[in-house]
């Protein structure tokens, strides 16, 4: 095997062992907190999430900390600003992403009382716990994140493929995917 115990995958750097140890995969029902971590998500396509996470204080800051009704009023003018944004992705189409995802984010609160209950509702509000062995075990996509990823996709959000969302769906705690040696995992804590 040669894997050590517990998620291999966030040991590469500190930032990353805090977000696996203090965030991947704990259940959020904060609307700021879920819109944040799709956005971040989807900006992450392409890259590591290592780039993201040492980017995310800058994407706070750039995205008035990831408010949903901020986002949704930013202009062309503040989008276009955007793009010299250092701190950032720079991406012209993950950029207006985050304004694109608020509009269809205001229209989910409308309609179900908030994003969290949106997201939550896939599941009937109840978390997935998997029993990975190892990392390789896990999918990058399932069937709930390809029934998600379609949702949002009606619904106007951008940067939502069925692969996406699965992280999402970890970051977020739905899914539960530390590997079961992981003292994070949700049977492994007291």
């Amino acid at each position: 095997m040669g894997e050590e115990a517990g998620c291999n995958w966030a040991r590469s750097s500190e930032r990353e062992q805090v977000y696996h140890d203090e965030e991947w995969c704990v259940p959020s029902y904060d609307d700021r907190y879920l819109f944040e971590m799709l956005n971040l998500e989807g900006a992450q396509a392409g890259l590591s999430w290592r780039t993201i996470l040492d980017k995310r204080d800058a994407y706070k800051q750039a995205f008035a900390n990831f408010d949903i009704k901020a986002c949704a009023h930013f202009s062309e003018d503040d989008l276009e600003q955007l793009r010299q944004n250092e701190g950032i992705i720079r991406n012209r189409l993950k950029i207006r992403a985050v304004k694109t995802n608020a509009e269809a984010a205001l229209k989910v609160q409308a309609e179900f009382g908030s994003f969290s209950s949106y997201v939550w509702h896939f599941t009937d509000h109840k978390r997935i716990i998997h029993h990975f062995e190892n990392e390789s075990d896990m999918p990058a996509q399932d069937e709930l994140s390809e029934r998600v990823s379609r949702d949002m996709k009606k619904r106007g959000f951008k940067f939502v493929g069925p692969v996406i969302i699965y992280s999402y769906l970890q970051a977020v705690g739905v899914l539960d995917d530390h590997v079961v040696s992981c003292p994070f995992h949700s049977l492994n804590r007291a």
